[in-house]
């Protein structure tokens, strides 16, 4: 186990990471690029400005996990280890990103690039999308009962497909709602 310790401009891309446990570590500006995370467990870690690109987390414990600034294209978070996983992210691009049956009940995204995003079947209740750019993201079955999108963008949510029941949107976010409907909204 490796606790309390700062990784600082490592490369691990397109490697094997040591698999072990991480707890309470931060990872400032490393690049995971491509890595094998299999079976790596995190608990209580900061990723800034590190690169997660395509990289693999199957099995992958992220317990209480917080990304800031970081680049997440690609990645499938749905094959991560569902116990416990509880993650934010600020000021990220998660760009093509899955969460297809992922349990983020509360979970936070402020000021990110979500565009192609998978949320497929996701369990988002709670959560709050903050200034987040949702273009093209997919809901489709998705709980997103009480969550918060009144600043989130670009979106578009069947609300026949998906749980919105005091979901909250701002009133220029309606459109978003009702596109499928192809009416014309002035």
């Amino acid at each position: 186990m490796t606790e309390n310790k700062i990784f600082e401009r490592l490369d691990f891309s397109q490697k094997k990471f040591p698999c072990e446990v991480y707890d309470n570590c931060r990872f400032l500006n490393c690049n995971f690029y491509s890595s094998n995370l299999v079976d790596v467990s995190f608990r209580d870690c900061t990723f800034e400005s590190c690169d997660f690109s395509l990289a693999s987390l199957k099995n992958t414990a992220l317990s209480d996990i917080q990304f800031i600034g970081c680049k997440l294209v690609g990645v499938q978070f749905d094959e991560c280890n569902p116990f416990l996983f509880s993650v934010r992210f600020e000021n990220c691009v998660l760009k093509l990103a899955v969460f297809q049956k992922v349990k983020l009940k509360k979970t936070r995204f402020i000021n990110c690039n979500l565009e192609e995003t998978d949320f497929t079947e996701a369990d988002m209740s709670s959560g709050v999308l903050d200034n987040c750019n949702l273009n093209r993201a997919i809901f489709h079955k998705t709980n997103l009962e009480k969550a918060d999108f009144r600043t989130a963008f670009n979106y578009s949510i069947d609300p026949e497909a998906n749980k919105i029941k005091k979901a909250r949107f701002s009133k220029m976010g309606l459109e978003g709602l009702l596109d499928k409907y192809q009416i014309e909204i002035d």
